[in-house]
């Protein structure tokens, strides 16, 4: 029972093995697959976005016309070819990780298709100037290339595809934010709620090979550079609080408009929304337009260059800007295009940590942004570990290890005062559909679920 184990026997196996040696390579392969999909995903959505702004500088009025127009062909062509595709990404792994949603139904959510239209789709959103993100995404870029591995496997193989899933969305965010601990942490926080022994070694390597690609291309550079702060002390108690009160009040409050808006819940213009979506989304667009001429184009895009600005202390984000980059994400979610709310609300989190300072007079402005981006992400996703971590890593804020924590938990614990969970709320909204449920499906109703006839899913 206690034998130490026998290197040469374990070897022989393991030689003898080469079914199972054809199968790890396969999942080698289409691990690195995943990490050039996303960095591809990267380079497209910055190129596009770069000539978006040049656009923008020339003809300024012109988005009033483009953006709409853009926003209602996204919508129309991802309701009509791939429904699957709108919205974040991360909802839909969630959803092809139920356990009410039948295995053949998986490719709803996840497959290869879905991941270049996703790609595709995501890139038009950015030529729009929609206030998105693309780290959502990626994470289900990632899981649709993992995913289509299975077919190349042996039918014997303990690789099965929710461990692929899993291993591919972990991967997608190690890659998109060059952050590999976060995708450890996503991988049990947020899309299998525990990290499984024969599971574990998957997601790691896919994390490992994913990174090392986005490394390759990106550089071993953290994302928004080094923050410097000084020694935080007790004076940095009272800001600090605030930041992450507000934080997490706003982020409860994101949440639950998302959930409001994207589950078609009653009102007049969910009611629209649904007779009319392209209609919908050219308004929306329209909208988003208008915010961005106001901010003087502060709030199209993710919104990532406005805190490389703010953590080197110019004011991008005002007060009122951050407010209205709120409501420019909000709608722009609202009008159902592919693409995430990662990098605006790191973007929003930093606006309201750079209000702080300002409204304080404190000099820890670098600190308290840091301290927002972690708290509203948190508060948002309601996941704590995954957003302080992503953040820990985006701004090497190692010395601020405690203060992140504290913030993302804080603001979490407020969030889930205001809203319910926001993406698992969403993936249960799309299981149901998915399945032909009147009601949303708990994870703790599989079997009652599962005996309803399958039918068609379409995306909120």
């Amino acid at each position: 029972m206690n034998r130490e184990p026998d290197f040469l026997e374990h070897l022989r196996a393991e030689l003898r093995g080469g079914r199972v040696w054809l199968d790890r390579a396969v999942v080698l392969g289409y691990a690195i697959a995943a990490g050039l999909f996303v960095v591809g995903f990267t380079f497209a959505s910055d190129w596009v976005f770069s000539q978006f702004h040049r656009f923008y500088r020339a003809w300024p009025w012109a988005v009033l016309l483009t953006t709409p127009l853009i926003t209602a062909a996204i919508v129309w062509f991802t309701l009509r070819f791939f429904p699957g595709a709108g919205g974040s990404g991360i909802p839909q792994i969630k959803a092809a990780l139920h356990p009410a949603l039948p295995e053949e139904r998986r490719f709803v959510f996840a497959s290869l298709r879905l991941t270049v239209a996703k790609i595709g789709l995501g890139v038009a959103g950015f030529a729009a100037g929609l206030s998105i993100g693309r780290e959502g995404p990626s994470v289900q870029v990632a899981a649709g290339v993992m995913q289509h591995a299975r077919r190349w496997l042996s039918p014997n193989t303990t690789i099965d595809s929710r461990a692929l899933l899993v291993a591919g969305g972990a991967a997608g965010i190690a890659a998109a934010f060059n952050a590999p601990l976060a995708g450890v942490v996503f991988a049990i926080e947020e899309l299998s709620g525990r990290l499984e022994a024969r599971s574990s070694g998957l997601i790691i390597t896919a994390i490992v090979l994913a990174g090392l690609v986005a490394v390759s291309a990106f550089g071993n550079l953290s994302y928004f550079g080094v923050i410097r702060v000084p020694r935080l002390g007790w004076d940095a108690l009272g800001p600090g609080l605030l930041v992450t009160l507000l934080s997490g009040a706003a982020g409860g409050l994101f949440a639950r408009l998302l959930i409001a808006s994207l589950t078609g819940g009653a009102g007049r213009f969910n009611q629209w929304r649904a007779r009319f979506p392209v209609r919908f989304a050219a308004c929306g667009g329209l909208a988003v337009a208008v915010i961005g001429l106001v901010t003087g184009g502060v709030t199209f895009g993710a919104g990532s260059e406005a805190v490389k600005q703010m953590l080197q202390g110019h004011d991008e984000l005002t007060p009122l800007y951050t407010a209205l980059k709120f409501i420019a994400t909000w709608l722009t979610a609202w009008c159902g295009v592919p693409g995430g709310i990662f990098a605006p609300s790191l973007s929003i989190g930093a606006g309201i940590g750079d209000a702080v300072a300002g409204l304080t007079g404190s000099e820890l402005g670098p600190a308290l942004i840091a301290m927002g981006m972690a708290g509203f992400l948190a508060a948002v996703t309601q996941a704590p570990l995954t957003a302080f971590i992503i953040v820990m890593e985006m701004v090497d804020g190692h010395s601020m290890v405690l203060s992140l924590m504290a913030a993302a938990m804080l603001a979490s614990l407020v969030s889930r005062m205001i809203s319910r969970p926001l993406y698992e709320t969403l993936a249960e909204h799309m299981v149901a559909r998915a399945i032909g449920s009147t009601e949303p499906v708990h994870p703790a109703e599989p079997e009652a679920a599962a005996e309803k006839p399958p039918q068609p899913a379409t995306s909120p």
